[in-house]
């Protein structure tokens, strides 16, 4: 019985350090998405569109994987990331149908503004 009890014992202390980690993990990712945001907008004062939205992404992504880091997930595409995400998140209605929007448009602009060479971004799409 005690034996039991200890073994009982020890996974749950196993359980909470790994959800303390997971907490951890996902802070610090939050951390990273403030950061990225702070950054777009300083780069969106001085007219460097391109490298605001692509800061404006990393700050969406980022805060993606600090929620899905709760659940002990992580992938290495932006497509697992962003798959998962919706699929557990968006379509459960945790968040709403407007975050789906908000990460589709800023992937979207990401993309045109990192790999379009004859992109040119707008401050309308920009600050959108």
């Amino acid at each position: 019985m005690i034996c039991l009890s200890i073994r009982i014992f020890k996974k749950k202390v196993l359980e909470l350090l790994h959800s303390e980690k997971a907490i951890l993990l996902s802070k610090y990712r939050l951390e990273q998405a403030l950061e990225n945001l702070n950054s777009a907008r300083k780069n969106f004062e001085i007219d460097e569109l391109k490298t605001a939205n692509n800061r404006a992404y990393y700050c969406v992504f980022h805060a993606m994987r600090a929620v899905i880091a709760l659940d002990e997930q992580d992938f290495k595409k932006h497509s697992g990331v962003i798959s998962y995400f919706r699929e557990h998140y968006i379509k459960t209605k945790v968040f709403n149908r407007q975050c789906s929007d908000i990460v589709n448009i800023s992937s979207l602009i990401r993309n045109k503004s990192d790999y379009d060479d004859f992109y040119i971004a707008s401050r309308q799409e920009t600050h959108e």
